[in-house]
């Protein structure tokens, strides 16, 4: 593989990301990094060692051990999972603008009196 995957954007992806994003465990991919089927590179966060995966790696042995329904059934698990949190995250900042926007109406109602 060629340095250029490591630097591209998107392309790798932490162990702890990997398991949520392609319904892998920990174990598999600890596995499947002695089995020489997926290319690491250790990084750190905050003093904290984790693996940086390369993304097609992973997603191939997903495939190989899940099979293909597997690997689509979690890719659209974790895509709704995402746009949920997505929604979720819009409502709490449209009420906090509701909230914000009536006080500056109080306040301009009350300038014009």
């Amino acid at each position: 593989m060629s340095e250029t995957q490591w630097l591209q954007k998107g392309a790798t992806l932490s162990h702890k990301n990997a398991c949520k994003e392609f319904g892998l465990t920990e174990y598999e991919i600890i596995e499947a990094i002695k089995a020489g089927k997926l290319q690491y590179r250790q990084n750190y966060a905050h003093g904290n060692p984790y693996f940086r995966l390369l993304r097609n790696e992973v997603k191939s042995l997903a495939r190989e051990l899940h099979g293909n329904k597997g690997l689509e059934e979690q890719e659209v698990k974790f895509k709704l999972k995402k746009i949920n949190t997505e929604i979720n995250s819009l409502k709490r900042k449209l009420a906090s603008l509701e909230k914000e926007k009536i006080k500056l109406l109080e306040i301009q109602n009350q300038l014009k009196d």
